[in-house]
């Protein structure tokens, strides 16, 4: 698994946390260690977002730089194999 790769894997795993706690919060709306921890997994996942843009350009088809466009450069779907691990 490449460096890509490995951003893409935490930002997904930050990502599950902020809808897990998300889910939560409905039932738990007064629990402020559950809003603490999503707070602190939201800024984690904009930071890691942050970080990949940066890096190997735009996540998402609405985030597009000016500079560069990079979407057929990207693996493609079939071009991944998640058998072997790979996202």
């Amino acid at each position: 698994m490449n460096e890509r790769e490995k951003l893409l894997k935490r930002i997904a795993a930050e990502d599950f946390a902020v809808i897990e706690l998300h889910m939560f919060m409905d039932s738990h709306p007064n629990n402020k260690e559950a809003a603490m921890k999503l707070k602190e997994h939201d800024m984690k996942s904009q930071m890691l977002r942050k970080e990949f843009e940066e890096t190997y350009g735009p996540l998402m088809a609405n985030q597009i730089q000016a500079n560069r466009w990079a979407w057929i450069s990207d693996p493609w779907p079939w071009d991944v194999d998640c058998e072997k691990g790979d996202l």
